[in-house]
Parts: structure tokens; sequence; C-alpha cells
């Protein structure tokens, strides 16, 4: 059976905006990740835990509109050529969620034990945290971008890459720094799991980038 050029659009569009949706809040757990740092920073561990509730009530939100997204591209079948690259988009942005928690669980725990972080560690972790954020908006403006410009959203691709970049410069010299110091080794532990999922936030929204570039193709 051979459908109409206007129903393969319709699908796509469909498809884009449901991800999208989507996309939209892992952007809002990874901003809660951030708010996380910030209030691990100032010791306000009652702020934190509220936070910390309000991301697994997110994360739930999350797994729900991927469940969507899945619905949606099982629906329509093999109509859709670009079903598989939606999918993969979906599943990398939804794994940002997942390190979002993981991060603020630790930051938590640490906050609960009442151990010592040395100040300049939180600092260098707040500029991780922000970076992070930052290269997970780009690749919202670069989603956004394909509703309108596919050439566009090509172009603010590299912005994410640049964005990364920048994450993993300061992942590495934080690494350092923690390792080195004279923290109690739990929180040596903690604090590099934590830094490993903000760097691997940055990561999961460059390959969801790239992902995107493949789908921007057949807007």
């Amino acid at each position: 059976m051979v459908f109409p050029v206007e129903t393969e659009e319709r699908i796509r569009r469909r498809a884009l905006s449901i991800s999208q949706e989507h996309l939209r809040k892992v952007v809002e757990v990874t901003r809660k990740s951030h708010q996380m740092v910030e209030l691990f920073v100032n010791d306000d561990l009652k702020g934190a835990e509220k936070v910390y509730e309000e991301m697994l009530k997110l994360e739930d939100e999350v797994d729900e509109a991927r469940r969507n997204v899945s619905r949606e591209l099982a629906e329509v079948g093999a109509i859709l050529i670009s079903r598989e690259d939606f999918i993969r988009f979906t599943d990398l942005t939804s794994e940002i969620a997942d390190l979002c928690e993981g991060a603020a669980f630790r930051l938590v725990e640490i906050m609960k034990k009442g151990w010592r972080v040395k100040n300049d560690v939180k600092t260098e972790l707040l500029k991780l945290s922000e970076g992070t954020l930052e290269t997970v908006l780009k690749l919202r403006e670069m989603i956004i971008a394909l509703n309108y410009d596919s050439a566009k959203a090509r172009e603010k691709a590299k912005n994410v890459e640049d964005s990364e970049k920048m994450v993993d410069r300061v992942y590495r010299t934080l690494g350092i720094d923690i390792v080195s110091s004279n923290m109690n080794i739990p929180v040596i532990l903690l604090l590099r799991d934590v830094c490993e999922f903000f760097e691997s936030i940055a990561d999961k929204a460059e390959d969801a980038s790239d992902a995107a570039i493949i789908l921007s193709l057949t807007m």
C-alpha cells in the first residue's frame, strides 16, 4: 500500500512534536539537577530533599512521555521510515533524566551524612552542572529548529558539540581535584560518581544531537 506524501509528512510532524514534549520534560529534570547542586553548595538539605522528590515525579513523567512516543510510533508501523531514529533519540534523552536522578541521589546522601566537601570542589561542581544544563538546552534549541529549518538545526548541532567539549574540560580538572583532595574516601567516591553522571549527561546530549541530525535529513 502506498501512503500519500501528506500523510507521511503529518506523521513525521506528529512524531517530532511528541519527541519535543518528551525532551521538554527531560530539560525540566536537568534544571532540577542543577538546582540540586546549588542547594548542595549552600548546604540546604531540606531544600535538596524537596527538589529530589520533585525530580522523582518528573522522571516518572519522562518515562510516560517516552512510552507515549513508543506507542505512537508503533501505531504508524513502517509508514514512517525514520521511526527507529525517533526511538533512538528519545531513548538517549531518557537516559539523561536517569543520570540526573542518580547524581541528585548521591548529593542528598552526602548532605545527610554531614560529610565535608571542599569549597573549591563545590564551586567547580556547580560549573560542571551549569555546563551540562547548557548542553541540554542547546540540544533543545536544535530540536525546536527542526520545526522550521532542518539546515539550521544541523548548524545548531555544532553548539551542542562545543558545549559538550567545555563540560569535558571541567570534568577532567574536577576529577583530579577530587581524587587528590584530603576528603573522606566515601565522599571522594560519591563525588566522582556525580561528576561522571554530569559528564555522561553532556555525552548523551551530543549523541542525541547526532541522532537528531539524521532526523533532520528526513524532515
